[in-house]
């Protein structure tokens, strides 16, 4: 079976951990040994999330002003190079004879989207309030409220194309483990006449992770986090997993925009368009996921979800408030 897994932010960097190298190197070698795992029954491609790298790197950027900032579309294409590097060496390390590729992948967005206008992706370490509203007086930036924190927020438009749709087929075709399209793809426009440029923004990884799937054509969208399953009442007393739903179903739901809202959209979009299957589960599941026997299990049906073991219908309504944090 072909699979696109999709590894969450958290699982290279878990929140408030130090954004050093040896840090993120134990993180990924956690993920490398759930990928090798996955790998020994399945043909991967792996994606992954890079919010707080691109923000630290955007951070020293900045710490040097003789020379003007460097964009987003490169801090991207830097984070992809750095995180692909830990993971290939991992993977390695976690599955002998097996080879793993990263490859730098740009992906197209429309630069008239509305997103640019509206920042939401949040992008670098959390901030306390106070500090958080100096920097982005100093800064010209935008930010919003993380959980109890405020982090940077940056334009996230919509992914419409894998520019290195073909080298990836081909890696896949050679058993390669592939690692591409690491923090959403880098964010670039593409003219009338075909010309390529860099655009300043970064792409959700969720939604470049379906794409891919979708494109590529995998049999399954994995989207690994530090959760085992998507839960209704989230944060409250009596949270409720979902164990399978169907995507309009699970799109009658409302869930956190910053966290498991994109994922869920990003497997409902999987779902929906292939017939094929997506799950959101713990990165340690992985496995389990690919055989549906963990995680919550999304699948085109007859508008039903099942909760902890009961199954109901869902009409479709007035989205109530966010079910997951």
């Amino acid at each position: 079976m072909l699979i696109v897994a999709a590894l969450g932010g958290n699982a290279l960097l878990r929140r408030g951990e130090p954004l050093d190298t040896e840090t993120q190197r134990r993180n990924v070698r956690t993920a490398a040994a759930a990928i090798a795992a996955l790998a020994a029954e399945h043909r991967v491609v792996v994606t992954h999330g890079n919010g707080p790298q691109v923000g630290l790197l955007a951070l020293q950027a900045e710490s040097y002003t003789a020379v003007r900032p460097t964009p987003l579309d490169v801090l991207g294409a830097e984070s992809e190079g750095m995180i692909g590097y830990l993971l290939e060496q991992e993977i390695a390390n976690a599955a002998p004879g097996r080879a793993a590729a990263t490859l730098l992948t740009q992906v197209e967005v429309d630069p008239n989207d509305p997103a640019f206008a509206a920042p939401t992706k949040p992008i670098g370490p959390v901030y306390g309030e106070a500090e958080a509203r100096r920097l982005a007086a100093e800064r010209g930036w935008t930010i919003a409220r993380d959980g109890a924190q405020f982090r940077r927020v940056v334009a996230s438009p919509a992914p419409i194309r894998i520019l290195e749709l073909a080298a990836i087929r081909h890696l896949v075709a050679a058993e390669i483990i592939v690692i591409c399209a690491g923090g959403g793809g880098i964010p670039v426009a593409v003219s009338p006449g075909g010309a390529v440029r860099g655009v300043e923004a970064v792409i959700d990884k969720d939604r470049s992770a379906s794409l891919l799937a979708r494109t590529i054509g995998a049999e399954a969208l994995l989207l690994l986090t530090d959760v085992d399953a998507v839960y209704r009442g989230w944060g409250t007393a009596s949270p409720r997993r979902i164990r399978s739903a169907s995507p309009e179903a699970l799109r009658s739901l409302a869930f956190a925009p910053g966290s498991m809202g994109p994922k869920v959209e990003a497997a409902c979009d999987f779902a929906s368009a292939t017939g094929k299957f997506a799950a959101i589960g713990a990165l340690g599941d992985a496995v389990k996921l690919a055989r549906g026997e963990a995680g919550t299990v999304i699948r085109r049906g007859a508008g039903r979800v099942t909760i902890d073991g009961e199954t109901a219908r869902v009409s479709r309504g007035p989205r109530r408030a966010p079910d997951h944090s």
